[in-house]
């Protein structure tokens, strides 16, 4: 089995999880989300504490019961604390500014780059070259961090770009 589901999941104070037909329901103060799992995965709740295991013998069923066990605990993960992800916008004349549901960003282009920001997620501009991107679901944070910063790249000149607050540029000499 793999090592990973072997490790019990213990629900802080406040959550709350359901289990029926299959379909995981985990709510907390920061909302809710629902996953549905595979049929050869056995989840079992008792004591606040929700374990993990295969129900055959296949390979396939252990590497999902594995899989499974990280996206309930990213799960519970988000519900309590949230997600967030840093972006910084490195240009001359580069900005970003929130207004309502959209993302409005300068990059360069000879247009505006007008991103429409999905259901779950805040975007923050604490100043205008820096994005804090947040909401409940670690997949849907991280999908959009990765649409934004595809509207331009970084570049290896100059490094200009939006890019992850924490990634490092290698620079080519030219």
């Amino acid at each position: 089995m793999s090592r990973i589901a072997k490790n019990p999941i213990p629900l802080p104070q406040g959550v709350f999880v359901s289990l029926i037909n299959q379909v995981i329901e985990v709510k907390g103060s920061k909302g809710g989300l629902e996953h549905s799992i595979h049929k050869d995965v056995d989840v079992k709740l008792s004591d606040n504490v929700l374990t993990f295991a295969p129900r055959t013998n296949l390979q396939t069923a252990k590497a999902l019961a594995g899989t499974t066990r990280a996206l309930v605990n990213n799960m519970v993960q988000g519900v309590t604390q949230g997600f967030e992800k840093q972006l910084t916008l490195v240009g001359v004349g580069y900005r970003a500014q929130v207004e309502g549901k959209v993302l409005n960003l300068t990059l360069g282009f000879s247009h505006p780059v007008n991103f429409d920001i999905p259901e779950g997620i805040t975007v923050e501009t604490p100043s205008q070259t820096n994005l804090i991107i947040k909401g409940i679901d670690k997949q849907q944070v991280g999908q959009v961090a990765a649409n934004i910063r595809a509207f331009r790249p970084p570049e290896p000149y100059k490094g200009k770009g939006v890019k992850y607050s924490d990634e490092v540029i290698v620079m080519k000499e030219t």
